[in-house]
């Protein structure tokens, strides 16, 4: 397993992260498939839960729901969809203790308007962004086809998320601006998982 990890293939290729996922953590995910997907679960249960939060902060922002609305609705049906793979093989959503990232990149959005929405946006964005890559890594090297099948089926999705995210910044902030407090975040997102958790989750 190490030496053909040691020679695998580049995850998609996304421009919003500062650092590639370590062969330490997919080691750790294809060697725990059930666990991470139980994590990919809470997690897809968690960006539908983000999105619908946003778009209720925010009712009555122009062309926002349009956006989220779908994006939520897509972000359950891939929640649905991996519990179905869970329950096949005979697990159930269980409870699992989350890794800090999410909660520390949270710490990151400021709390003042209208610097709260263009942090949120983002945030939102390189979680979806670190999804996509993780993803497109067990796509290529997990030994399960069922596995392979399943992840590389949500990429394109995966891709349209942040994408949205991305989108819903530019329409409302100028370019230099986004630019720079992304690059401050994604700072903070690569340190997040420079330390490996100990235990096998989708954003460990």
């Amino acid at each position: 397993m190490m030496s053909s990890l040691s020679k695998r293939k580049p995850a998609a290729k996304i421009k919003w992260l500062l650092a590639p996922s370590s062969n330490e953590w997919l080691q750790q995910a294809i060697a725990n498939p059930v666990e991470i997907l139980i994590d990919h679960a809470h997690c897809e249960r968690k960006a539908a839960g983000a999105a619908v939060q946003l778009m209720f902060r925010y009712l009555c922002e122009p062309g926002l729901a349009e956006v989220l609305s779908p994006l939520a609705r897509e972000e359950l049906e891939h929640f649905e969809r991996v519990l179905t793979l869970i329950s096949s093989r005979g697990r159930y959503l269980e409870p699992l203790q989350a890794p800090p990232y999410g909660a520390a990149l949270a710490k990151r959005i400021r709390k003042g308007e209208p610097e709260r929405m263009l942090d949120s946006f983002l945030v939102a964005g390189l979680i979806e962004a670190r999804s996509h890559e993780r993803m497109s890594l067990l796509a290529s090297h997990s030994p399960d086809p069922e596995l392979r099948k399943l992840y590389g089926d949500l990429l394109a999705s995966e891709a349209r998320h942040f994408c949205s995210y991305w989108m819903l910044a530019e329409q409302r902030y100028d370019r230099d601006e986004i630019t720079l407090r992304l690059e401050e975040l994604a700072i903070t997102e690569a340190e997040i998982l420079d330390t490996l958790h100990p235990e096998p989750r989708m954003h460990s």
